[in-house]
């Protein structure tokens, strides 16, 4: 039958960094595509589809999205967590990748069609001082930016999350074993208003900032920062302490009334609820790729709308162009869509995975290609084989390890 699956492929590779993506094919010719990047643990994933869940597939209805996710999900009685959550994911999106060639329309057609003109998105500009910072707002200016995170270099530290000597910020180190930095809270929390403070006066009140705390404060530490900061009107404050402990925003929330973001480890709908139902942040960060798929994150965003919480996919690098193809076109489509973040690819990334999907002046538009609009280069990604790489470790000063 031509709408039945005969093939799914597992692909690893590294143009630049490593990406784990799934290649569905149907039986008259339909070529799906869904990425499975978990960063830093690329082959569990990758191992989870090509020997647990692709022969599975075979013969299966690609129609029938909402039942194969159901399947996938609960008939594997072991079930959450990024590895899984990731593979079902890249099964979801391609087969909305699928959906939108056979009905010759782009998936956000497919989700109800368009509820904005464009998807507002921001990027990262970063200093190890602040006249760097500066430099890198300026850059993020220029090309039309409205929201810019900003991060600095800490004094008397070496190493900063978020902040690279390298214009093209990596985290993930191509080495054996992770690297490790230092982190000293209060010296952070003393040194981000003054960065912000910099900032704000530099840009005026036109352009929106957003500063990330990557997991790194208790509660209290994270309190007296959100209140900090008040002053600088920031767009979000994202991660300000470890996501597992969601009683820990609401003390963050009754301090301030500075906006917060967090949820990018974030994999189910059950992971969001509580912070979501008690209105304890502003925008849920789970990624399209880690959090099921488009499916799946339909229902998060369907329940943040009731409680009034917008989106705001996280959207590193290590996120492929398939996947931020896939959280463009929700974006477009998703009312409650706030703001996607998009870091940009190296040169070699956009040739490995071209798409229709396009950035200009601050915004992202999903292109009107049928399905997600994204193709790979199979040799070329077969020119770039997976290389072992490793998301940092942090430690406090006094050597204990802190949530990177």
């Amino acid at each position: 039958m031509s709408d039945r699956i005969v093939k799914a492929e597992v692909l690893v590779s590294s143009p630049t960094r490593n990406f784990v993506t799934l290649r569905i094919t149907t039986a008259d010719g339909i070529v799906g595509l869904g990425d499975a990047t978990v960063n830093g643990r690329e082959l569990a994933v990758a191992s989870y589809l090509a020997d647990h869940v692709a022969p599975l597939l075979v013969d299966l209805d690609p129609g029938r999205i909402e039942d194969i996710w159901q399947y996938l999900y609960r008939g594997a009685y072991w079930r959450r967590g990024p590895v899984t959550m990731a593979a079902i994911g890249a099964i979801d999106m391609a087969l909305w990748d699928i959906l939108g060639k056979r009905a010759n329309l782009p998936v956000y057609q497919l989700l109800g069609g368009r509820v904005r003109d464009a998807v507002p998105t921001y990027g990262h500009a970063f200093g190890w001082d602040i006249p760097a910072l500066l430099d890198a707002v300026d850059a993020h200016l220029a090309k039309g930016a409205k929201h810019i995170r900003v991060q600095s270099g800490v004094p008397g530290l070496d190493k900063v999350y978020g902040v690279s000597k390298d214009p093209n910020y990596e985290p993930a180190g191509r080495a054996a074993r992770p690297s490790e930095e230092r982190f000293d809270a209060d010296a952070y929390i003393r040194h981000v208003p003054k960065v912000l403070a910099a900032v704000r006066e530099k840009v005026g009140d036109d352009v929106h900032l957003l500063h990330d705390a990557h997991h790194r404060l208790t509660p209290t530490q994270a309190a007296r920062l959100a209140k900090s900061v008040e002053p600088f009107n920031l767009f979000w404050l994202e991660d300000v302490t470890p996501a597992e402990d969601q009683e820990a925003m609401r003390f963050v929330r009754n301090a301030s009334t500075t906006p917060l973001a967090i949820g990018e480890v974030f994999n189910t709908i059950w992971d969001c609820q509580y912070l979501i139902e008690n209105r304890l942040i502003d925008y849920i960060r789970t990624a399209v790729v880690h959090a099921g798929g488009i499916s799946h994150s339909r229902k998060i965003y369907a329940l943040a709308e009731v409680h009034g919480v917008k989106a705001g996919p996280h959207g590193p690098s290590d996120i492929s162009p398939i996947a931020l193809a896939a959280s463009i076109h929700m974006g477009a489509s998703t009312h409650n869509f706030g703001i996607q973040e998009y870091m940009g690819y190296a040169d070699l990334v956009h040739e490995a995975f071209p798409h229709a999907w396009s950035y200009d002046d601050g915004v992202l538009q999903p292109g009107d290609a049928p399905g997600l609009g994204v193709d790979i280069d199979e040799g070329l990604l077969s020119a770039h084989p997976y290389t072992t790489a490793y998301l940092p470790v942090a430690r406090r000063m006094d050597g204990s390890v802190l949530d990177w």
